[in-house]
């Protein structure tokens, strides 16, 4: 029973080989006026033809079919470009090529590879192409089209070779062949669609398998487009075309994407050293924060400053005062943002910070008194960098006081800033007042809210100005033992 495969060829394989013997005998008369470019492709042509003949004669599994794929393909990108620079000079070997491209159009008839149209442009930004094919005539008939249109071709023997092209460049759009020996397209493809900075360029196969199962597992594995051996140039321009649009179009959302991402830690360590980083985030990923507002928030109040600080700055240069503010607000800015408080404003020498707002946590008062207890510590080492310099010995006083504020944006539209107002901001202000150095001073309503066990001191009694009703406070001596 004659093969699926034999039926075909009977209907195109004489007209096909008939062109052939035509164009060799034409080719012999005429071929020695020929360049040399044009002599060697009717060489690889004609070898080509050598090959179909044993093609036909083979049998009808997928291997063959893949084959004589191959053969239309080369015989046919041999005869266009041979027809495209003979066309001028040599009319019968022209019109011996339009029969052969005839007779292979009709070979693969309802494929891809329909002629018609031929003569349609398609121009394309030039990009840098990667063909991967197994077989040399096949990569060097797509560089020779692409090339002519502009495209920058580099071609890989097999798929580790197109592993390592991509490492080292970046490639716009990779033509793939699938049936290759050791890592075939298949692999291939499944490595560039998992790779990070692969995955966004565009593979088209270009098999001779037309099975239907081929196509959707390659589609369904990431590969953009399929065409057929032997494939329509104008029609692998257009797909090309579209690849390097979607590769630009990919390149351009990336580098948007990186300049965003610089701009956003540009923003965040600007604006970092005039707000909190919890602030800071608030305003990138909730625009509608900076509207002019607020709400209530019970909040652990904290106020701290240098004792005699004003008599001091009038002692020293205004370059050792600087340097020594400096040095006492820089050390206290990293405590008081390690234990996540928000600096809502430096005043001079005193730190205005808040626990609880705009974040809340269960914690906010404990971590407000161990932020005091790590603040007062590192006077220490703050002492000990001034006495190897010449400065003075600081001492800081802190308060601590717990209650419900207005917290939000503050001022006007043109001018605001994130801010607390309410009785407790005073309350702890007065309690500031009365704090030594090196002493922290906690309110009642503070030591309330810890769940932490502290040392503190006997309650003290304070009668402060402008306020009517005494507050209670306690002397944070440091963790219980």
């Amino acid at each position: 029973m004659t093969s699926t495969l034999q039926q075909a060829a009977i209907l195109w394989s004489d007209a096909l080989l008939r062109t052939l013997i035509e164009l060799r005998a034409l080719y012999e008369r005429d071929g020695p006026t020929l360049n040399d470019m044009a002599q060697e492709d009717f060489g690889k042509l004609f070898i080509a033809g050598e090959r179909l003949e044993r093609c036909l004669g083979a049998g009808q599994d997928r291997e063959a079919r893949h084959e004589l794929m191959n053969v239309l393909a080369a015989i046919r990108g041999y005869a266009e470009m041979l027809q495209e620079d003979l066309a001028a000079s040599h009319g019968e070997l022209s019109d011996s090529l339009s029969r052969l491209l005839k007779a292979v159009q009709t070979a693969d008839a309802g494929g891809e590879t329909s002629s018609r149209g031929r003569s349609a442009s398609v121009t394309s930004e030039p990009g840098f192409i990667l063909a991967v094919d197994d077989r040399q005539e096949n990569r060097e008939l797509v560089a020779r089209y692409l090339s002519r249109s502009g495209h920058l071709v580099v071609t890989a023997a097999s798929g580790e070779e197109a592993l390592r092209t991509l490492e080292q460049a970046d490639v716009d759009v990779v033509l793939l062949d699938l049936v290759m020996p050791g890592m075939d397209g298949r692999e291939v493809l499944r490595r560039i669609k998992e790779h990070e900075d692969w995955r966004a360029t565009p593979v088209i196969v270009i098999s001779g398998h037309q099975d239907m199962e081929d196509i959707i597992e390659c589609i369904e594995a990431g590969a953009d487009d399929y065409l057929f051996k032997p494939f329509n140039p104008v029609l692998l321009q257009a797909r090309i075309k579209a690849g390097i649009e979607r590769k630009r179009w990919h390149d351009r959302e990336e580098l948007y994407r990186q300049q965003l991402e610089r701009n956003e830690k540009f923003i965040r360590a600007t604006f970092g050293r005039y707000l909190s980083d919890e602030i800071v985030t608030d305003i990138l990923e909730r625009p509608e924060g900076l509207e002019l507002g607020g709400d209530l928030r019970e909040v652990t109040i904290m106020m701290s400053d240098i004792r005699g600080f004003t008599t001091l700055s009038e002692r020293l240069p205004p370059d050792a005062v600087v340097k020594m503010l400096n040095r006492y607000l820089g050390t206290m800015t990293d405590i008081i943002m390690a234990h996540q408080g928000t600096i809502d404003e430096f005043l001079g020498d005193a730190i205005l910070a808040v626990f609880g707002a705009p974040l809340a946590r269960e914690d906010d008062a404990d971590r407000a008194v161990r932020c005091a207890l790590a603040m007062q510590a590192a006077m220490a080492d703050i002492n000990a960098q001034n006495r190897a310099e010449g400065l003075p010995e600081v001492e800081t006083g802190i308060a601590l006081n717990t209650g419900v504020v207005i917290a939000g944006n503050i001022g006007s539209e043109r001018r605001s800033k994130y801010g607390f107002v309410g009785h407790p901001m005073n309350v702890t202000s007065r309690i500031e007042d009365h704090c030594a150095g090196g002493e922290t001073l906690i309110s009642r309503s503070t030591l309330d809210k810890l769940d932490g066990h502290y040392r503190v001191a006997e309650p003290l009694t304070l009668k402060v100005k402008g306020i009517d009703q005494e507050v209670e406070v306690y002397r944070l001596q440091g963790d219980a033992p």
